[in-house]
């Protein structure tokens, strides 16, 4: 039978749904608390909705960089893990604490010396009558409490990484789910001023965010040090942060790449965003709406991204090529099929969500339209989303970064700006057209899986050996 080396045996599903669900659950939950919220203050007004959506946007590159900088290390980590060397797991999560904090650092200061200019870029006159200047003003109050929650959301996302990729995906989604309620919580006290709380609109937004984001943090570092005897690998972490040279630069070489590539590409998606937002304030609350509601349903392919990440890592690290390419192909057939259901209730139920939203009736329509087009394109951008994370896994990083971050930049954003401003075609037209040259990408992904380049150990023999020497 064709179709045979695509599906598993059961021991194949219920080790990858392990893995899988919590991480989705944990993501799924997150998301959908973000869509509460942006319903929540959505009701408000579309200036409110829309200051907090391009603030939002920014702290978005913040987010995907520190992600691609715990990534970059996560490669070490799981090949090191599978191979029960503890101290290189050790050195790989000191080396993402140090980019961590230096990202954090240097993002809350150009934010605040630039984020008044940096809204304003995304602020357009549009067929929707808007105030402009109060959507800025809702937009800067929002940005300087948030600010107070990237320190904590990095950190978080050192140690969540880490014992996502030694195999424990349960915790860090227990102390997800918490935050989030809490976050749901607080922001409906304040954000309406009820039992007793102050009516803050998105000030109580941002300061019920930053709540459940401490919260997060200080959980999940109490949790890792508490349990050290069954996380040996977090012993010891803060005694000293020397991590060996010859495994520093390895990192660096491999790493860096990757979180340079997640930074730009998160450059690339603002920059796409602002080209949408040229066609008035109505598209940017309508494209955030429907970015909210499709990142609740797109965490089906993360989370099977994230998951291949850590099964073929882990094999890879074990030396078990054959069976990392035979897992590997299973998984993604199986993120292919899942989003193609996903994509089809998404589809029809594209024309519910919006409605949830106090708006203008243009933004709902915008909305709508965004949210079937992006099904439609579920499919490819999750074996897309597949064939990144596999060849991420195999340290190809270099390679992800082309076809990823350069592709966006170079491709993407001057089309969806050229569309515009020379052709002066609408939205309606220019979206599409930009998620379809994700095709392109599909295609160099294809190639480059079936070449077997990504199928490397990082954590060789000779490499340990050359570390203590």
């Amino acid at each position: 039978m064709v179709f045979k080396k695509y599906i598993g045996d059961k021991s194949f599903y219920k080790t990858v749904f392990a893995i899988t669900i919590p991480i989705l659950l944990q993501n799924f939950i997150t998301n959908f608390v973000n869509m509460v919220d942006n319903i929540m203050v959505g009701s408000i007004g579309t200036e409110q909705m829309s200051g907090v959506s391009i603030v939002n946007q920014l702290i978005f590159i913040f987010n995907i960089t520190i992600f691609g900088a715990v990534s970059g290390a996560g490669i070490f980590t799981a090949q090191y893990y599978g191979k029960e060397d503890l101290e290189g797991v050790r050195h790989t999560v000191r080396f993402k604490l140090v980019v961590c904090a230096a990202v954090s650092v240097v993002t809350v200061a150009l934010l605040l010396l630039f984020g008044e200019p940096l809204i304003n870029l995304f602020l357009h006159d549009g067929s929707y009558d808007c105030d402009l200047g109060q959507t800025l003003i809702y937009g800067q109050e929002y940005l300087l409490i948030m600010l107070l929650g990237l320190l904590p959301s990095a950190l978080t996302n050192v140690y969540a990484s880490t014992l996502r990729e030694t195999g424990e995906t349960f915790v860090p989604m227990v102390f997800s789910f918490i935050a989030v309620g809490i976050n749901c919580l607080f922001n409906y006290f304040l954000i309406f001023g009820v039992w007793g709380f102050p009516e803050l609109g998105v000030v109580g937004a941002a300061i019920a965010t930053v709540m459940a984001r401490v919260f997060e943090c200080v959980g999940i570092i109490w949790y890792a040090m508490a349990k050290r005897r069954k996380y040996p690998f977090f012993m010891k972490l803060y005694r000293h942060f020397y991590i060996p040279r010859e495994l520093f630069m390895r990192i660096l070489k491999k790493g860096m790449p990757l979180l340079v590539n997640e930074c730009l590409w998160a450059i690339g998606m603002s920059l796409l965003s602002m080209s949408y937002s040229m066609h008035g304030l109505a598209v940017v609350a309508g494209y955030s709406i429907s970015s909210t509601v499709t990142n609740l349903f797109n965490m089906v392919f993360m989370a099977f991204g994230t998951s291949i990440g850590i099964v073929v890592g882990q094999l890879l690290g074990a030396e078990k090529f054959e069976e990392a390419v035979d897992i590997d192909r299973k998984m993604i057939a199986l993120a292919v099929f899942i989003s193609v259901l996903v994509g089809a209730v998404v589809f029809i139920a594209g024309g519910y969500f919006p409605q949830l939203y106090n708006t203008t009736e243009e933004s709902k329509e915008y909305a709508v339209y965004f949210i079937r087009v992006c099904s439609c394109f579920m499919p490819l951008v999750s074996f897309m989303h597949a064939t990144y994370f596999t060849l991420r896994s195999g340290g190809k990083v270099w390679i992800t970064f082309l076809f990823d971050s350069v592709f966006i930049l170079c491709l993407n954003v001057p089309i969806a700006f050229l569309l515009f401003s020379v052709f002066h075609l609408s939205i309606w037209a220019i979206f599409p057209i930009i998620l379809a040259m994700d095709f392109l990408k599909c295609i160099l992904g294809f190639i480059l899986i079936k070449r077997r380049a990504w199928v490397n150990n990082l954590v060789g023999q000779q490499e340990l050996e050359a570390e203590t020497t």
